[in-house]
């Protein structure tokens, strides 16, 4: 009688990089759920530059060195796609900058990018300034306020008038609204795992009701100007008449897609870095006479204007600064479409990549005192000459970079020297201000202030 011998071959467990123990279960009381930022902050220094976490079956591996970075989001950038809590919510962001790959993303990338060319741009500064100054209007000083939800209001303004040529004043209660509705619901990670889109829950029925509220607006305005054929100088007027290298030009859903990132992106960013900015500064009252120095010495009580912008340097590195300390992107996350080897690990297809400038920006091994507000750190650029390219990266880098970081950048340095110029604020005492890790990382209790009116010191002009 003859015997069959059967060999199992059982496939060793890849060399994963080191992390802390979890179990499947584990990601139900995961304290990367309650505070992501001091949990990624303590794995990155207690297991290296590159950690492997593990969240029920899904693998990240956070990564926390330049090199491993850059690697990711520019040398081998092709063979990463955006992380996954943007492709879950790729029904509400649709087929936008923001959530698209390949070559439709390359497309409609190369159509928009003549919008966001620095002489077009230069022309909203005068808006962003107006808005400002409007806004200002509207504050009692000694009276409390969340600085936070004003900065809120004031993005919104200015990418209504910058996108639609539009004042969405009217649209603000309802637009505000759906915007906090989507923020909060697409900063929901356990959604990743835990909850279907299609389950009706409250969160997903609030948030399918806010992106119809928001399309409905979007497509009135979409519609009005196709009507009118005007040409309002806006970034509406320039996506409606953007062609590809055949001719074609977006579609209605291609421009709704879009407008509706562009809208979340350049509404919440701006807001949060502001709001970052004064916090700051009202903790730190000797950076804040500086800056009010150089807005008497620069401007003398005039609006800013974009000539004045390369004179005020110091409320640049202020900026920079605030942007090292509270990164508005506080992570940057892909997911791997090819096997790929990083750090001398290797990296299967479908894992996660983790890379996190709220940790990168606080490592002593690229800043001194890293904890401290320094806006001096970045002055005659020295700084970013010696750290490597990925030390820093507000913005992230790339392929995938922002396509409205510049236009982020002039409107915050507009906005702060704008505001800064009359009004300074001190922080109401017995509020606690943390940040709150969403799609941005913005404060999650609000910035409650007093707002103090200052009187403009005359100065010769610099």
């Amino acid at each position: 009688m003859g015997f069959s011998y059967f060999v199992i071959t059982i496939s060793p467990m890849p060399n994963y990089p080191p992390g802390p123990e979890q179990g499947f279960f584990d990601g139900l009381r995961s304290p990367m759920r309650r505070d992501p930022l001091t949990f990624m902050t303590r794995v990155a220094r207690e297991y290296g530059d590159i950690v492997c976490l593990r969240f029920f079956h899904i693998r990240t591996f956070l990564i926390t060195n330049p090199d491993l970075i850059e690697d990711v989001l520019i040398t081998n950038a092709k063979k990463f796609i955006k992380g996954r809590v943007l492709r879950a919510n790729r029904h509400i962001f649709g087929d936008g900058l923001l959530t698209s790959e390949g070559d439709f993303w390359l497309r409609q990338r190369r159509m928009m990018q003549p919008a966001f060319h620095r002489a077009r741009i230069a022309n909203y500064a005068s808006t962003m300034t107006a808005c400002a100054t409007r806004l200002m209007g509207s504050w009692k000083p000694g009276e409390p306020m969340d600085l936070h939800e004003e900065m809120m209001r004031l993005t919104l303004q200015v990418v209504g008038k910058t996108l639609f040529s539009a004042d969405v004043e009217r649209d603000a209660p309802q637009v505000g609204e759906t915007l906090e509705v989507l923020l909060e619901f697409t900063s929901d990670f356990r959604r990743l795992v835990m909850t279907p889109k299609w389950l009706p829950t409250r969160l997903n029925r609030e948030a399918n009701r806010a992106v119809r509220q928001l399309t409905q607006i979007i497509d009135r305005i979409i519609q009005q100007r196709r009507e009118s054929k005007e040409d309002a100088g806006d970034l509406l007027s320039m996506l409606l008449r953007a062609q590809d290298e055949d001719g074609s030009r977006m579609t209605t859903q291609q421009l709704r897609d879009e407008a509706l990132t562009l809208f979340l992106a350049g509404h919440e960013t701006t807001a949060s870095t502001l709001s970052w900015t004064w916090w700051l500064l009202a903790q730190n009252p000797d950076v804040e006479e500086k800056l009010h120095a150089e807005l008497d010495a620069v401007l003398n009580g005039r609006s800013p204007t974009l000539d004045h912008l390369p004179k005020l340097t110091y409320a640049s590195c202020i900026l920079s600064e605030s942007m090292r300390v509270y990164p508005p992107a506080w992570a940057i996350a892909r997911l791997a479409v090819e096997d790929h080897e990083l750090g001398g690990y290797p990296v299967p297809k479908g894992t996660g990549i983790a890379a996190v400038p709220w940790v990168v920006h606080r490592d002593p091994r690229w800043y001194e005192n890293p904890e401290r507000f320094i806006p001096e750190r970045w002055e005659n650029g020295e700084l970013l000459r010696k750290n490597p390219r990925f030390a820093y990266f507000p913005f992230s880098y790339g392929p995938r970079q922002c396509i409205g970081n510049t236009f982020a950048l002039m409107e915050a340095n507009l906005v702060l020297a704008t505001i800064a110029q009359r009004f300074r604020f001190r922080l109401v005492p017995g509020h606690t201000v943390v940040p709150l890790a969403s799609i941005t990382l913005r404060p999650r209790h609000g910035l409650h202030v007093v707002a103090e009116e200052r009187v403009v010191n005359s100065c010769s002009k610099v």
